[in-house]
């Protein structure tokens, strides 16, 4: 389980525009907001990041970059930013299911065809939210079983702006006895 205050795993793949990503050289003052999505094939997922590319702005405010990240490969990937139409959102691709597992996700199997006639992967991750610090530390984390019921951007970035103004740490980090 990934602990707030710690090191997250390393994090480095290719972008669909943006050149390599590596998660320890991001270099944004005040960390990176990086999207897990299910892939293509999910149309929750295209919603989703459909609200996500509309913050990238009020992130970049901020100081946060933001990037999306699935097990899909370039082409999926690319198809995606476009049914979404992608102008500033960062892409990135080809995620290992390995690396999935680092990161907590969840990993389930193909039902087939999805609702939109998209065939889903043999295997693939469920959702994930995270906030990492440019220290590569946990800030914010949120994983999901199932493609519903994800947190909201605006919500997120509302809890940057009390976080910023009243210096507040990450939360949940205490592994002692209880």
């Amino acid at each position: 389980m990934l602990m707030p205050r710690q090191k997250t795993p390393d994090l480095s793949l290719p972008t669909l525009d943006h050149g390599q990503f590596d998660l320890s050289t991001d270099g944004s003052d005040r960390g990176t907001v990086i999207c897990f999505y299910r892939g293509l094939h999910c149309p929750l997922c295209a919603k989703y990041l459909t609200e996500l590319e509309k913050r990238v702005g009020e992130f970049a405010e901020r100081g946060v970059k933001t990037i999306a990240i699935s097990s899909d490969g370039e082409e999926r990937t690319r198809k995606m930013a476009q049914s979404i139409d992608a102008k500033n959102l960062r892409f990135g691709y080809d995620l290992s299911l390995e690396k999935a597992r680092e990161w907590g996700l969840y990993i389930s199997t193909s039902r087939g065809k999805t609702s939109i006639g998209i065939e889903e992967p043999a295997l693939f991750s469920e959702p994930g939210l995270f906030m990492v610090t440019p220290e590569q530390t946990l800030y914010y984390g949120s994983t999901q079983t199932m493609p519903f019921v994800r947190p909201h951007f605006s919500e997120l970035v509302g809890a940057l702006d009390f976080a910023i103004a009243n210096n507040y740490p990450a939360r949940g980090e205490y592994e002692g006895a209880v």
